[in-house]
């Protein structure tokens, strides 16, 4: 099975800076894009940006400039320096993965757990 370890959520002022990080595990399983998402109160789970297996990444318009995505393919880890922090980036952010098990043409949809940001003075 896979899991997906998030870490590096918490607190900071506006304009300040955090980085998330998730490990994916699972034996026999190939990664292919992997990703964070984000979930605020009293909203739908969106996207913040996502990067191939190949490093093509790709950002939601309200954190181009401010967030970047970076992978470790030997690792299976992804991570997300988020910078410039506004209010309105407070979220539970959730990693994600594309994956399939090794042999197998199904590629399935897995998250993390979720880590918390929140963004107040």
């Amino acid at each position: 099975q896979v899991q997906l370890v998030e870490s590096g959520g918490g607190l900071v002022q506006p304009g300040g800076s955090l980085r998330l990080s998730c490990a994916a595990s699972g034996s026999g399983f190939s990664f292919d894009g992997m990703g964070w998402y984000r979930q605020a109160p009293g909203k739908e789970r969106e996207l913040v940006a996502t990067i191939s297996s190949g490093g093509a990444s790709n950002y939601a318009d309200s954190v181009k400039g401010r967030f970047t995505i970076s992978r470790d393919n030997a690792k299976n880890t992804v991570s997300l320096q988020m910078n410039s922090l506004k209010p309105e980036d407070t979220a539970v952010y959730y990693c994600n993965t594309v994956a399939r098990r090794v042999g197998s043409s199904t590629w399935y949809n897995y998250w993390g757990q979720g880590t918390q940001v929140t963004v107040s003075s």
